[in-house]
């Protein structure tokens, strides 16, 4: 069960818009991300949700959309994520997060995936922007962005046949194709 859920939690780009997470859905995926493992179970992380238009709108425009599609800025209209969730570091807390903002984005990703919602994790944006647009307040920094909506795209995952290339690309009906290594090409005994 799990591997197929895993499998079917892609990294999406392109969402149906006017289908709306409701804050109450948004709070049960940061509920899974709060019964996490935490490093030193400090819990440092906190999160910021949007799921209306005009907050959606201020978040957008400062996030990098998929490096290797150089000709492509990202989702047009009708095709922007309909909610946000934003990871912040409580500096209060601790000045290190450790490890814990990726396994909380993956239970809020599974989560998203056992909804049938889709999701895609940033780390490239313009986090001083962001944190401007939003009034976030100096104690909490910026760690990465979670855009979440009903995907509209179609995500295949496919065997790396060259080991030196594995960009994810889109053919032409639009279908992303994520090259995978083989099993034996990541596990290393010596």
């Amino acid at each position: 069960m799990i591997k197929e859920l895993v499998k079917k939690n892609r990294t999406y780009r392109r969402f149906y818009e006017d289908v709306k997470i409701e804050r109450e859905t948004l709070e049960e995926l940061i509920d899974l991300a709060r019964l996490s493992s935490s490093g030193g179970n400090l819990q440092s992380l906190k999160y910021l949700l949007s799921h209306d238009d005009e907050n959606n709108s201020l978040i957008f425009p400062h996030l990098r959309w998929a490096g290797y599609l150089t000709d492509w800025d990202g989702p047009g209209e009708g095709e922007r994520p309909s909610a946000y969730i934003v990871v912040l570091g409580d500096k209060e807390i601790s000045a290190n997060h450790f490890w814990d903002h990726g396994i909380a984005c993956q239970s809020i990703l599974l989560g998203a995936c056992e909804k049938g919602l889709g999701g895609c994790m940033f780390g490239a944006s313009n986090k001083q922007a962001l944190t401007e647009a939003l009034h976030i307040p100096e104690r909490y920094e910026v760690i990465l962005v979670i855009a979440l909506g009903k995907p509209k795209e179609v995500v295949v995952l496919e065997e790396v046949t060259d080991p030196q290339d594995i960009k994810y690309w889109r053919d032409e009906q639009g279908v992303h194709h994520v090259p995978k290594r083989k099993l034996e090409d990541i596990i290393v005994n010596l």
